[in-house]
């Protein structure tokens, strides 16, 4: 026997006896320790006393001949627990006389106030409960789920002219406050102006070494402003024809332009990922707007605050203060670069637009208000006229319009090239609508400019709005 036992290590022998004690024990490890009565009787009146001594010298509730007899020995003998008699319901005098009811007279009799019975407390908590169960049920029936509001009819777009001249890519548009003409920026380094009536050439303008990615007739004098990825900004005198300043201090490519509606201050935005803010008069650099993280694609101006709104491909929308100089709100909802911002030109609102959607904001804070989904292509430009007609313009050549309120999609447009050109060159870089808002201008990548009109002879009996109530989606993110 002592050679078996030396043959193993302790370390073996100990685990052995481990295993036996384990198997003798585990049947009854989830078994309860048996209830032994003396102890539970003196666990019971120990916690009577500690836990219920304030309320030890009230009476206790007879709501059936049986339920005294639960309490210990000890205590059923206690003076403040002398029993009330065998009626099951209790009287209770008490101290503050008052009616059981309103209108009820007080007399010696409704001073006397009952207990009700446990049957009466379990039918009232019942009938409560019922009651609260078929009020949620009527109210969640009549609360309806919210549906798209109808949107307003517009009537359909239809391309009106083509116009040839450029020989790259049209990348920018502006049309001079008395709609008399439109300028054109392009990838062959020319700024163009056209007859808006006609569509004829009236003046090219040659100075920049590389695309011109945007253009900008003042308001308040006669001049033309522009920008290229030669990283200068221009500003061209159109009495002479010719440039006379230039805005120096970007480090790269400059992508689009804006002027500030009632002050002479020009804002530019770069793919050095700032916006420059300078006065038209002294070509001084006011402000540098920094914050974004990549390039700064878009900006626009307005009077009211914020004055200074961008969009960046790195996929925020900044709300500057202008005169600070600052940022008082950055909109991170979208997740993709945002190439395009419009602002409305009658309610204090923006659209945006990006290659995830479009998203519709308030000032002053840029609170989201919905989504525009359904454009599924990179968003390159946007416009709005005052009639609710949004217009969004897509790297693959297309276009969709917009009813901007309920954010219906109404038309969708894909023009064909034009003939020569190749089909991957069918792109929308820019569109604006005209000052009467009845025509509507895209700069192409077959480089042509394209104008449609609205269809007079177009009512909404022949071109009903194709709307179906739906839920109203709209996403916080």
């Amino acid at each position: 026997m002592t050679e078996d036992v030396q043959k193993h290590s302790v370390h073996t022998l100990v685990f052995r006896s481990l295993k036996r004690t384990h198997d003798m024990f585990v049947s009854d490890q989830a078994k309860a320790v048996s209830r032994d009565d003396v102890s539970h009787k003196l666990k019971m009146g120990v916690k009577l006393k500690t836990d219920y001594s304030a309320v030890l010298h009230m009476p206790i509730l007879k709501e059936g001949k049986d339920r005294v007899s639960q309490l210990p020995a000890h205590l059923q003998g206690h003076a403040p627990y002398s029993q009330p008699g065998d009626d099951p319901e209790y009287l209770i005098t008490g101290t503050h006389a008052y009616p059981s009811g309103p209108g009820v007279t007080l007399t010696a009799d409704t001073k006397m106030h009952r207990n009700p019975s446990e049957g009466g407390v379990t039918s009232v908590a019942l009938i409560q409960y019922l009651g609260k169960k078929i009020k949620k049920k009527t109210s969640a029936l009549m609360r309806r789920a919210p549906t798209m509001p109808k949107p307003q009819w517009h009537p359909p777009w239809k391309l009106f002219r083509v116009i040839s001249g450029h020989l790259g890519w049209v990348r920018s548009i502006a049309v001079e406050p008395g709609n008399q003409w439109f300028v054109t920026g392009s990838a062959d380094r020319t700024i163009k102006i056209w007859d808006l009536a006609s569509g004829t050439l009236k003046l090219s303008l040659t100075g920049h070494i590389s695309t011109v990615r945007g253009v900008a007739v003042s308001t308040r004098s006669p001049y033309l402003f522009s920008c290229g990825e030669d990283k200068q900004v221009k500003c061209w005198d159109l009495e002479y024809n010719k440039v006379i300043r230039h805005y120096h201090g970007h480090l790269s490519a400059v992508y689009d332009l804006d002027l500030h509606p009632t002050i002479d201050v020009l804002v530019t935005c770069s793919r050095d990922a700032t916006a420059r803010v300078w006065d038209i008069r002294t070509k001084a650099n006011v402000h540098t707007l920094t914050g974004h993280t990549n390039t700064v694609a878009t900006v626009r101006c307005q009077a009211a605050e914020p004055q200074v709104i961008t969009g960046s491909h790195d996929s925020t929308i900044r709300l500057w203060d202008l005169i600070a100089g600052k940022t008082r709100a950055t909109l991170t909802n979208h997740k993709k670069s945002v190439r395009t911002v419009v602002l409305h030109p009658r309610q204090h609102g923006f659209a945006s637009g990006s290659a995830d959607n479009i998203k519709q904001w308030t000032f002053p804070d840029g609170k989201f208000i919905q989504n525009l989904s359904g454009h599924n292509a990179i968003i390159n430009t946007l416009a709005v006229n005052s009639d609710g007609v949004l217009v969004s313009g897509a790297d693959n050549g297309t276009i969709h319009m917009w009813d901007w309120r309920t954010g219906y999609n109404f038309q969708r447009i894909h023009a064909a090239v034009q003939p020569g050109s190749l089909d991957s060159e069918s792109g929308i870089f820019a569109c604006m609508f005209d000052n009467s808002e009845g025509r509507l201008i895209t700069a192409e990548a077959d480089k042509t400019i394209k104008v449609y009109k609205e269809d007079e002879s177009a009512t909404e009996e022949s071109h009903p709005v194709n709307w179906k109530p739906e839920i109203l989606k709209r996403k916080r993110f």
